[in-house]
This record gives structure tokens, sequence and C-alpha cells, in this order.
């Protein structure tokens, strides 16, 4: 199974914003990276430079309930290739992982029935709690029959809904979107759609229209829902400004029933404006983000999901993306809001 997680090429322009850059990193609280630093370190080293301390461990209330972390397994891509679900699965509950966002149900490992998957989930006391999936018309129906064999509340796509850029071809894309959510709702599912940044633009042939606006408007009442991408959010209110994250979420929390919890350094030189890295060792705000939405209890999902893993670790750590999820575990599970004194 094909898996759209491919990134907007980005062209290059002016950096004509790094005064809101400095200003946002001056206003993020340090995300508490835990002292237990897991997954291919060393037992005694020292939380790597950039990577906060445990100290926003201690506070107010957990912001991300153990029980609503879970990992998109794009993140882990190349351990499931080279290793299997099952060790990875194994690997991740170890971990405390207990949700499992799919990024298809392949990912390189062969031939592997759903039935399979389900009973290694199963085995390690992981849920599925969604997955992306190139979805069309033509395949709805056989990809929500998977997602009911793999015990999931909802169904979702990795990429955009169209390539088109004008506000009829957005607007199209969500009218065929809204009639493949009454098929998940006849089902039981959820459908869902994920963002990078190229959703907070505008319109090509209408420059007054951003497409997440858009998208807003046209799935409103419909059985479709948001994944908002955190960290692809704030790239997209680098690039295309007037806009909070949160305040998506604040006009209606009942629209988002999963977040990918990825983080960012700030990097002036990036078309982006800032890099993906492991959690707690970026600049995102996530703190007052999380806070500003309020804890997420019920079923709302924290999933933590990292692009390149794989490739990038942090100063005094071996590529390892097993040993980046376990560090980010540790940092979301310790991250707390803060108590009703402070400021």
């Amino acid at each position: 199974m094909s898996h759209d997680h491919a990134h907007p090429t980005i062209q290059n322009k002016p950096m004509s914003r790094r005064t809101m850059m400095k200003a946002l990193a001056a206003s993020s609280v340090a995300v508490g990276a835990g002292s237990a630093l897991l997954g291919g370190t060393a037992a005694s080293a020292a939380p790597p430079s950039g990577v906060p301390g445990s100290a926003a461990g201690h506070g107010g209330q957990r912001l991300v309930p153990t029980n609503r972390i879970g990992i998109q397994m794009f993140t882990v891509r190349d351990k499931v290739a080279s290793e299997g679900f099952r060790a990875v699965f194994e690997e991740l509950g170890s971990i405390g992982y207990s949700e499992i966002e799919f990024a298809g149900y392949n990912q390189g490992t062969g031939d592997i029935s759903i039935a399979e998957i389900r009973a290694l989930l199963d085995d390690n006391g992981l849920g599925a709690v969604g997955s992306h999936v190139n979805l069309t018309p033509d395949n709805i129906d056989a990809e929500i029959e998977k997602a009911l064999a793999l015990g999931m509340p909802y169904l979702g796509q990795g990429g955009p809904i169209t390539r088109g850029t004008t506000k009829a071809e957005w607007q199209q894309a969500a009218q065929t979107w809204g009639a493949m959510g009454e098929k998940a709702r006849a089902a039981g599912l959820g459908l869902y759609i994920h963002n990078h940044s190229g959703e907070f633009a505008f319109t090509s042939d209408d420059p007054s229209t951003r497409v997440y606006d858009l998208l807003w408007d046209e799935l409103a009442g419909t059985n479709v829902t948001f994944e908002l991408d955190v960290y692809w959010a704030y790239v997209g209110q680098y690039r295309y400004p007037g806009f909070e994250p949160e305040d998506y979420v604040l006009a209606d929390p009942s629209r988002f029933r999963l977040l990918h919890l990825k983080d960012g350094k700030i990097n002036e030189e990036s078309d982006n404006g800032y890099d993906i890295i492991e959690f707690g060792a970026g600049d995102l705000p996530y703190q007052r983000f999380l806070s500003a939405i309020k804890p997420m209890r019920g079923r709302r999902y924290g999933m933590y999901e990292q692009d390149n893993a794989a490739s990038v670790a942090e100063p005094g750590y071996e590529l390892n993306s097993l040993g980046n999820a376990a560090r980010s575990y540790e940092a979301i599970s310790t991250l707390r809001g803060k108590r009703g004194n402070e400021r």
C-alpha cells in the first residue's frame, strides 16, 4: 500500500520574518525531556545539547496523558523495513506508546496480512487509532474494511486531498471527501485529513481564501475531521502569516481527534523557518499550545512523528529512529501545564 506522505516542494524566498521567528523562540516554554533517555543511549549520558532538562516535569497537570501518546509509523519506517512489525511493536510497547497510526500496512516488510498485523498489535498491548492511506471513492470501501479489522476508530490520509490549487478544485475535493466520510460514518468510523504547510497557503485564483479556512467551512457538519500536524502548522504560519495554529482547535475541539506532535528547531536559513527534530529538542511552543487547547482527554490522541528520525540524532546519540522515539516519548510524557499560581 502506498503512503502519500510527501512534503510539498517549497520555492526559495526572502527571509523577511526573522524577527518574528526570534520572538517565537523567546516566548516558547521549554519542553521537559526527562532524565531517563531511552533507546540506544548510554545509561549515564546527560541530555544532549539543546534538549531541555526535566524541570518541566514538575508542576501542573500532564498535558498529554500517557494512554493518549501514540506514534505515526512513518517515523520508524526504516526499522519496520529491516526488522518487521513484530520487533518494532515490541520496542514501541516497551517504551510506553499505547497507540499506533499506520503509514500504510507494508512499509517494506513484504507480504503481511491485516489479520497478522492486528494480532501483533494485540500481543503488544497496542491499539490502532488511524492510518495514512491514499483514499479515493474507488478504494474507500476496501480501506474501511481494513480499518475495521484493525480496530481503528479513524481513517485518514497523509498527503493533500487534491493536487489542485484553485478554489474550485479544493471545494470539489472537500465534497468528495464529505461523501466518503458518510460511508465511513455508516461503518462507525471517522475520516480525517492531515496538513502540511500548503494547506495554510491561499488559493491560486483567490488570494483572500486560505485553503485551511476553505476546508474548515466546506467540511463543517460532515464526518470529516482534521489531524493537525503542529509542526507544519507553524511552518504554515511562518510562510503564510495571519493565524495562530491553536485558534483552529479552540474554535471547535471536536473537529480535532488526532494531533501530530512533531517538533521543529528554528533555522532562519530554511525556507520552512524550522528543521524537523526529535520532540523536546526544538523551539515550538508546545507547553503554551497544549495548555491553550486543554489537556488531551477523551478520544483525542497525540501522535509523535519525526519524518527524519532515521537520519537525524541529537549530539551524543547514535542514529536510531527508535532511540529518537524513546526520548520523544519521555519528553511528551513529562510535559506539564502550569499550576494555577504560575504565569
